[in-house]
């Protein structure tokens, strides 16, 4: 491990520097492009959670056990409300095919396009709906055109706040009074993946609704700003008696999960300092890419998460074919915003490589 400088650290991934912690399955180094494209962490996690894990090694051998337990019990004290509410792992797609097959074929699911779709995709193998809603003149959730799709065939309604690929925020009063009395119709599924990139998180979430009672799932994943992708963890706070279908139906068993994950989560939830700085850190650079497009006069959107997205007023696929041209990798087309271009925040010094190659594609001021 110490033969590796912190940026092949980083760029190796947490589950190839797992195999070099090991001596047994020590690995060659690799070239890797600038991968701007999948919105991941590039500060890396948290170095109490990268302790928790090399701790745990020694019971590799052994299936998951008390640390379930662990998990759930620190975020019911993290998220205010009782372990009922919690159901561990990454389960957005679960989230869409379970209240689609419960019903019957034929239920609808509204959520704003373009956008992530994750959990839509899933409710079409039970014979689900999507309905799609653009997005405003400000690239944001559009609330009273999203209620207004929302039907005695609505299953459910998919918001992600802040969205992806915008990144915007909507008003925080307006957000949770629109999701509680939208939740008096349906069941409203938040998706908080990138709250925490916001400084003022605690005053955004709609967390608070589940403690209430309402019909709302809030999903939240450790692989964004705790920088745990490899290890594939999340959990979504439910109403309980979503919440125990769900365990009932086998998912957030213990056999679904890895240890591993387990306690570097648990971990993490003890480091808000390090989720601080890297709150501080991706929005000083995120704030260069906007100068860059306010120096242009380009169109872009008023992001809070960990990626830009602007108007390179051209097709996306060509400006993501010259960036692979110089092994720069960014996310996907997000049609039908066919000329926008969602690029993630990496280290410093990719972002100066990218943002150099994308001020080299712009149209000049």
């Amino acid at each position: 491990m110490a033969d590796l400088n912190r940026r092949e650290w980083l760029l190796l991934g947490t589950a190839t520097a797992l195999n070099i912690l090991h001596p047994a399955m020590a690995a060659a180094p690799m070239q890797h492009p600038v991968r701007l494209s999948l919105n991941e962490n590039p500060f890396g996690p948290s170095p109490l959670a990268v302790e928790a894990i090399k701790a745990d090694l020694a019971g590799l051998n052994r299936y998951t056990g008390s640390e379930l337990d662990t998990l759930t019990d620190a975020i019911a004290k993290h998220e205010n409300v009782g372990p009922g509410h919690i159901v561990l792992g990454e389960i957005l797609d679960t989230l869409g095919l379970y209240p689609s097959a419960s019903g019957g074929a034929g239920g609808e699911f509204v959520y704003s396009e373009p956008g992530y779709t994750a959990l839509v995709d899933a409710v079409a193998p039970a014979g689900g709906m999507v309905v799609g809603v653009p997005l405003n003149d400000k690239l944001e959730n559009d609330l009273p055109a999203l209620a207004a799709k929302v039907n005695d065939k609505t299953r459910a309604v998919y918001l992600v706040n802040p969205h992806n690929p915008s990144g915007t925020v909507s008003d925080a009063t307006r957000f949770i009074d629109f999701v509680r009395d939208l939740s008096r119709r349906t069941l409203v599924i938040v998706d908080e993946a990138y709250l925490e990139f916001t400084p003022d998180f605690a005053q955004r979430t709609v967390a608070p609704l589940v403690h209430e009672g309402a019909q709302v799932a809030v999903f939240r994943t450790f692989s964004k700003i705790y920088g745990l992708a490899s290890l594939s963890i999340g959990y979504t706070l439910a109403p309980t008696q979503l919440a125990a279908s769900l365990k009932r139906s086998g998912i957030g068993a213990f056999f679904g999960l890895n240890r591993l994950s387990l306690v570097a989560a648990r971990a993490s939830l003890n480091d808000a300092g390090y989720v601080a700085s890297v709150r501080d850190k991706v929005a000083a650079e995120r704030e260069a890419w906007h100068a860059l497009f306010r120096e242009r006069k380009v169109r872009f959107s008023n992001s809070v998460g960990n990626f830009v997205f602007f108007d390179a007023g051209r097709p996306q696929q060509t400006i993501a074919a010259a960036l692979a041209a110089q092994n720069i990798v960014i996310g996907r087309a997000q049609p039908p915003l066919d000329n926008w271009v969602r690029i993630s925040i990496g280290l410093p010094e990719e972002n100066a490589i990218a943002r150099k190659a994308v001020a080299e594609l712009l149209p000049p001021a």
